[in-house]
């Protein structure tokens, strides 16, 4: 398999170049740069924004997937879209938004923060470059058998 080029531009110079941890790892890490909590005119938390302060530039016929760290697994957040899509036409600051599943205040303190988040310049998500497949829809009105049909959530089993 042939590399691709990924063109990464810093928009702050504090920004630190995604990288992989290993060379078989799947995904570039990304590092957070800055941290907002965001709220909502209420007064609530909406979600803790982490800036990487880097825009990349995905190869046409590829797309980027933003995917949590293992070590989100050590935090009390969860990242919001649960997976983020970042198409080739895209050009602006890769960001990362999660909610806090745990509160050391009243979330309506402007003191609040999450028991266990990420600070700024830990690796916050990591970026995974797969290649875009060509899709064609045709609209049918059979589709073919198969032995799960249309069982659902749950249909193979627990």
């Amino acid at each position: 398999m042939s590399a691709i080029t990924l063109k990464v531009k810093k928009l702050n110079k504090e920004a630190i170049l995604l990288s992989y941890a290993n060379p078989d790892d799947a995904g570039l890490d990304l590092t957070a740069i800055s941290k907002r909590i965001v709220r909502d005119e209420d007064g609530l938390i909406s979600y803790i924004e982490y800036g990487t302060g880097l825009a990349v530039e995905i190869p046409q016929g590829y797309i980027g997937f933003l995917y949590p760290r293992s070590s989100i697994t050590k935090k009390e957040i969860m990242l919001k879209n649960s997976v983020g899509v970042i198409d080739s036409g895209y050009r602006g600051e890769v960001m990362c938004r999660f909610y806090a599943t745990s509160l050391d205040m009243d979330e309506k303190d402007s003191n609040w923060y999450p028991t266990s988040d990420y600070k700024v310049g830990e690796r916050v998500c990591q970026l995974i470059i797969i290649e875009k497949p060509a899709v064609n829809v045709v609209e049918s009105d059979m589709l073919s058998d198969t032995e799960r049909g249309d069982g659902g959530f749950g249909s193979t089993g627990n």
